[in-house]
């Protein structure tokens, strides 16, 4: 049974840094590219970025890319993302994927590329 469990999420000040993580069971880790979505009240579930299954090629998007960083660890079946310097309109749910590729696209992608979910995580900043 395939299983992505995001941990991390709070309630934190603007200006703070947070680190989410996502476990993954149930699947061949390094056999796929993960990534990160978050979604606030009344909005669409938003890309943030994404890497390979090998860790060594990332892409984020542009209006995050300064602050914001994704990385995995394959020994430990996990997925991180890196927030800093964060802002009330941070304030989201925010979502790990997977989907298995044997090649990797630098680009902004769809939630309906990737085929595995986590349950989310609620990150709040306050002002």
């Amino acid at each position: 049974q395939v299983q992505l469990v995001e941990s991390g999420g709070g309630l934190v000040q603007t200006g703070d840094s947070l680190r989410l993580s996502c476990v993954m069971s149930g699947l061949a880790f390094s056999t796929y590219n993960a990534g990160w979505f978050r979604q606030a009240p009344g909005r669409e579930r938003e890309f943030i970025g994404d890497i390979n299954g090998s860790g060594g090629s990332t892409w984020c998007v542009p209006s995050m890319r300064d602050r914001v960083g994704i990385s995995r660890d394959n020994a430990r079946n996990t997925l991180y993302l890196q927030m800093n310097n964060l802002k009330p309109e941070d304030t989201a749910v925010y979502y790990c994927a997977a989907y298995s590729s044997t090649w990797y696209e630098r680009r902004k992608k769809a939630p309906s590329e990737f085929t595995v979910w986590g349950q989310g995580t609620q990150v709040t900043v306050s002002s």
